[in-house]
């Protein structure tokens, strides 16, 4: 049997969540939804399109979380708004998006693209969020391996980063590439990644680290439990919390 390969999956993943949500009339013609950022939450924006396209989904309203997302929208004709705008109101029906990691309570590292604080403010504010992963995204738990996002005001970086050691954490400046200096968010802020020697509670570090003065926000997201769809290498897709 051929094992599909990473990207294979991202796609299944992406898929298979659309299609289910979809069938089971989580997303339905008129609804208000957040679209993700990332290699694993654009197929979703692309499968989404295809539903607009042929005319199974109609008068969609989709927020995105970052000029990636927009820039899809824009080719795929998926019209887009923002949760200032009348018609949004601040809240959304459902959000669909990708993560770096997912551990067995579903809570998540998110923002290796960097877009962690819209992905946050979006999916926060929606009544139901779903991940779609491929199958390296699953872990046990969370600090270790892959590097927390920390978006933070630039002018900060010094006592910011005293803060987040005094927290466990190893701390390094993310820097641009084919730029010299830090990578910019699109809200004009840079990002720290950090790292512990030993797995951290992912909601109490989601907390603390929000606590510090010059933190914009970070790349924890505990506190609206995801539906998540992660495909595997043998083709099987396993759904949680849905």
């Amino acid at each position: 049997m051929k094992l599909l390969t990473q990207n294979e999956q991202k796609t299944l993943a992406a898929t298979k969540a659309v299609d289910t949500l979809v069938e089971k009339g989580l997303i339905h013609s008129g609804m208000k939804i957040g679209l993700g950022t990332g290699s694993t939450a654009i197929p979703a924006v692309k499968r989404l399109s295809e539903y607009i396209a042929d005319g199974r989904l109609r008068e969609i309203k989709a927020v995105v979380t970052s000029f990636q997302t927009q820039n899809a929208c824009a080719d795929w004709g998926i019209d887009v708004y923002t949760l200032n705008d009348r018609a949004i109101g601040g809240q959304l029906e459902l959000a669909i998006d990708g993560a770096d990691e997912v551990d067995p309570e579903c809570n998540l590292i998110k923002g290796g693209g960097a877009a962690l604080l819209r992905e946050k403010i979006v999916e926060y504010n929606a009544a139901r969020l779903v991940i779609v992963a491929d199958s390296s995204k699953a872990v046990s738990d969370m600090g270790t391996r892959f590097a927390l996002p920390v978006e933070i005001i630039g002018e900060a970086f010094a006592p910011v980063k005293t803060a987040l050691q005094d927290l466990g954490a190893s701390v390094t400046l993310r820097e641009g590439v084919r730029k010299c200096g830090p990578v910019i968010t699109d809200n004009g802020n840079w990002i720290v990644d950090c790292l512990w020697k030993t797995p951290v509670n992912p909601a109490q570090m989601e907390d603390e680290i929000n606590r510090i003065t010059g933190v914009v926000e970070n790349g924890f997201f505990t506190k609206n439990k995801p539906a998540v769809f992660i495909a595997k290498a043998d083709g099987t897709v396993e759904i949680r919390n849905l």
